[in-house]
């Protein structure tokens, strides 16, 4: 599948679901609103997941969701995948999470709830897509 607006190849990554907490030049902002979280908590978590990576204004096609969540499932099922250096602060980067993120206790579990809210809040867009070839797919 190709991106349109970069002519390459769609690859996600468990980390496409994290864009939504970057705070980088958002930290009096977006930084702030998300320290009244904590994602440890598992009401908070929920919060976060629902209001922030299925915010209603971020409306990715429903291909690239179908994609996406194969991606984070495939991530879960690897015992030895490190979800924890997702969110692990690189100076070199351009994004940053809000502080504490990086020392958050169960990470792996916080992409489980994600995955889980993902089976329902795309549960239609992800019907679709899987009702189609992916090897058709030329564009998202």
């Amino acid at each position: 599948m190709i991106d349109p607006s970069s002519g390459q190849p769609y690859v996600p990554t468990p980390s496409y679901f994290l864009g939504c907490f970057d705070i980088y030049d958002r930290e009096e902002t977006l930084g702030e609103e998300l320290e009244a979280f904590d994602p440890n908590n598992p009401a908070d978590r929920e919060v976060l997941i629902r209001e922030y990576c299925f915010d209603r204004r971020w409306k990715p096609p429903y291909r690239q969701k179908f994609l996406m969540v194969k991606c984070l499932e495939e991530a879960l099922q690897d015992g030895e995948y490190d979800f924890q250096a997702l969110l692990k602060y690189d100076p070199e980067a351009y994004s940053s999470f809000p502080d504490g993120w990086d020392e958050m206790e169960d990470v792996r579990g916080f992409f489980e709830d994600i995955l889980k809210l993902a089976l329902i809040e795309w549960r239609d867009d992800l019907q679709k897509a899987g009702l189609e070839d992916p090897s058709t797919w030329v564009t998202v």
